[in-house]
């Protein structure tokens, strides 16, 4: 059964553009948005699961990283529901051509779009890869959905209004981090071999336990109070933790830089994000951590 997309595009085409003006956003504009962008992830994790299941080929991109029949699917299927959705909005995805600077920074307010986050997790078979979808405004991202399509579960949230974790079989639940670490840290890391910089971060953490686990779902974790801190240093591009940042916020938690900045979008020539940490412990400075005293 494919998902049909609720008929929304009046109230966004309204609150977007008039006059050629793209108007301010309102909490109810979110609290509008979400459902009809959930039904999109639903609607991606649908194709996704197609062809996970029917068999794929692997082809690398000129930047030496794998992509699938799923990912362009997974992609083609967002954009046009996006582009239904709203209109004037600008789109940007890891699978297709970047938009240059030199047009993006006028963008005030754009999509921000891995249609298959977590492809080496894909072609593996381990069911930990995700659709991200996140609303950028003002360099800030206002509304994620991160939606894992073989396991089932979805979170979302957007600004002011929370975070919430869903599954396949129950009502969704608002999450919210851990923000007293207990003794021993639990950090989650991804499915390949630690960098050696982070063998030396987790070093001088001291007692810990790792949790290893695919794409958007370690800063997941972190949101719901599974995990206390995932750090990266390592390359991402801002497509990787937009809606997976509005998540760890909305839930108490904070996505920063090396420097406990937050993450900004769109403010660049080049779309790769800063090393970064996800910590639910906002009373920690957890750049403590990155040298030797």
């Amino acid at each position: 059964m494919v998902l049909k997309m609720p008929s929304y595009q009046l109230f966004i085409v309204n609150f977007s553009r008039e006059n050629g003006i793209v108007q301010p956003m309102t909490d109810d504009d979110l609290r509008q948005l979400l459902d009809p962008v959930i039904q999109v992830a639903y609607e991606a994790g649908k194709v996704i699961m197609e062809v996970y299941d029917q068999g794929f080929s692997v082809k690398d991109k000129p930047d030496h990283t794998p992509v699938t029949e799923a990912d362009k699917a997974a992609n083609d299927i967002i954009e046009t529901r996006l582009r239904e959705l709203t209109p004037h909005l600008p789109i940007l995805t890891e699978e297709t051509n970047p938009t240059p600077f030199s047009i993006r920074k006028t963008w005030n307010r754009y999509w921000l779009i891995d249609p298959l986050d977590g492809t080496r997790e894909f072609i593996k078979r381990n069911g930990e890869f995700t659709v991200n979808i996140a609303l950028i405004n003002n360099e800030e991202s206002v509304l994620g959905v991160v939606y894992a399509p073989v396991i089932g579960v979805l979170y979302y949230a957007a600004r002011y209004q929370g975070a919430y974790k869903k599954t396949s079989t129950n009502e969704p639940l608002e999450i919210r981090v851990r923000q007293n670490c207990p003794e021993k840290v639990i950090v989650a890391c991804g499915r390949s071999h630690p960098s050696e910089e982070v063998q030396q971060f987790l070093k001088r953490l001291g007692k810990h336990e790792v949790i290893q686990v695919g794409s958007a779902l370690k800063s997941c974790l972190v949101a719901e109070g599974k995990a206390d801190l995932y750090v990266r240093l390592g390359p991402t591009s801002e497509w990787d933790t937009a809606a997976a940042q509005c998540v760890v916020e909305e839930a108490g938690g904070i996505l920063v830089d090396t420097n406990m900045q937050p993450l900004r979008y769109n403010t660049k020539d080049d779309l790769l994000n800063p090393h970064f940490l996800v910590a639910g412990d906002r009373k920690v400075n957890w750049s403590d951590y990155l040298h030797d005293d």
